[in-house]
């Protein structure tokens, strides 16, 4: 894996770090900071985005988008292609801004997702069997009729907005984050929020699922992903402009097996009180081969179908964790440090002096 070049690290292909600003700067009003929470037992703190919006990490780009949209006076109607999450972040900010929103989505798509969508106001279509088809299909109607076609990650104002996600977590100095990779547009736009950090980047993908790891190998063919629970991560080509960021900024990427995904959502469930999808669960199974003192996993989202979770819950037993080893005695400390948490208060950054404060609004 190559590693990133200080000198470019901030300005790899045609989305900044300035850029990530300015969506934090939009996003703000209308969404709160995700919470962390510290995984004891797998010794990894948590990013809860399956506590965000509509589930998942994905309005956050979508939001973006349309408000960068309206800043530059296009006001076209929005349409997009994805298997779920990507459709309801576009249904839930096409609904807070008043803009017409299509979802083209793929016959087989979670039944929770369409649902989540429709909710939203925006139309539904279902088309193909396959992302790559429903995608085809979107494309199509766009240029047929003069929408905005907005992709899940390929795109600079979606890669700005999934960044953000690395704004809140640089306030609390985390020196490895842990990112699930589909297309690449979270990976890209964290990785652009924390490398001038110091922060260590590291991508996870589903063994079998790796078009992302592959193409920073330099193989950018297109591969037939197969079945796995992590469907929002089955893309056969990642992004264009993902795959330079990626390549350029990412330290690792860790391939994890389907029986290690299935068994980390369990354990998420039954130990951590925490439900996430399949890709939700993705980075906090690859964290057991990750090494680092704060260690950050993001759980990229939470809806997952209530059959599969009860399915899992049903037929998957996890093993019991290592009994933890007892710590020595250490001297004394004062009340104040007694109390720190893993992540201590750092210093301001760039980055934290330039983020606003959140507030929260009706519209």
């Amino acid at each position: 894996m190559p590693a990133a070049d200080a000198s470019t690290e901030s300005d790899v292909g045609d989305v900044t770090v300035a850029d990530v600003l300015a969506a934090q700067a939009r996003l703000r009003r209308f969404l709160p900071p995700t919470p962390l929470h510290h995984a004891e037992r797998f010794g990894t703190w948590l990013k809860l985005e399956n506590l965000q919006r509509t589930g998942s990490y994905k309005v956050r780009g979508a939001l973006n988008a349309l408000l960068a949209a309206r800043e530059r006076g296009d006001t076209r109607p929005v349409i997009c292609a994805s298997a779920g999450n990507h459709a309801q972040g576009v249904a839930w900010a096409a609904y807070r801004l008043d803009v017409p929103a299509i979802a083209v989505m793929p016959h087989g798509a979670p039944a929770t997702k369409i649902a989540g969508v429709a909710h939203w106001g925006a139309t539904v279509r279902q088309h193909g069997n396959s992302y790559d088809e429903a995608y085809a299909f979107a494309v199509e109607l766009a240029q047929r009729h003069g929408y905005r076609f907005l992709s899940a990650f390929d795109d600079a104002d979606v890669i700005a907005g999934q960044g953000t996600v690395g704004i809140e977590l640089a306030a609390h100095a985390p020196d490895v984050v842990i990112v699930p990779i589909g297309g690449g547009g979270l990976a890209s736009g964290v990785a652009l929020a924390l490398k001038s950090q110091g922060v260590r980047i590291v991508g996870a993908q589903v063994e079998g699922v790796d078009s992302m790891a592959r193409a920073i190998r330099g193989d950018v063919r297109e591969i037939n992903p197969v079945p796995s629970l992590a469907d929002g991560v089955r893309v056969k080509i990642p992004g264009f402009l993902t795959r330079r960021l990626c390549t350029s900024l990412l330290d690792d990427v860790v391939i994890v097996r389907e029986a290690e995904l299935r068994e980390t959502l369990v354990r998420l469930a039954l130990e951590e009180h925490i439900i996430a999808e399949g890709a939700g669960a993705l980075a906090l199974a690859a964290g057991r081969r990750v090494a680092g003192r704060r260690k950050c996993a993001v759980v990229s989202g939470g809806n997952i179908d209530a059959g599969v979770l009860a399915g899992l819950l049903t037929d998957i037993r996890p093993r019991p964790p290592r009994k933890p080893r007892r710590r020595r005695a250490e001297t004394p400390r004062s009340p104040a440090k007694a109390t720190a948490t893993a992540f201590p208060t750092p210093s301001p950054s760039p980055l934290q002096a330039v983020a606003p404060a959140v507030e929260e609004i009706s519209l």
